[in-house]
């Protein structure tokens, strides 16, 4: 299956806009790939005020955030991967969802079941609901 985040980025995002809230989008500055002002960086973390009139250009894709934004005075590129966003909140009262660091279901890889025996002939279980007339 394909990574849900994007899916839930873009959809609390629009939850967000759609109740006048302004959308924060917490970072971890440290992973792979990840563009931003590392000025603010604090504890390998930045957050990000991705509202429409904070950014121009915003595009939430399924690979990442990006969008160009000011910072300081100066115009600058950001590039979040997908895997990067660790929660996307309301400033106003912090509703939204946090996303886990490592481990989550978009990092992990399913295990095939090649090496354990399975009985073939194995009648499968009978249902254990009846029929009431």
């Amino acid at each position: 299956m394909t990574p849900s985040r994007p899916y839930l980025l873009r959809a609390i995002f629009d939850w967000l806009i759609e109740n006048d809230q302004t959308p924060y989008l917490l970072v971890d500055a440290e992973a792979t790939d990840v563009m931003v002002p590392l000025e603010h960086v604090q504890d390998g973390k930045i957050i990000l005020n991705i509202s429409l009139t904070a950014t121009r250009g915003l595009e939430l894709s399924n690979e990442a955030v990006s969008f160009n934004a000011r910072f300081s005075g100066v115009s600058m590129d950001v590039y979040v991967p997908t895997y990067a966003a660790l929660a996307l909140y309301s400033k106003e009262n912090g509703r939204g969802m946090m996303f886990p660091e490592e481990g989550d279901e978009d990092s992990q890889v399913p295990h095939s079941n090649a090496g354990e025996k399975t009985n073939e002939k194995e009648k499968p279980k009978k249902p254990h609901l009846s029929i009431v007339k």
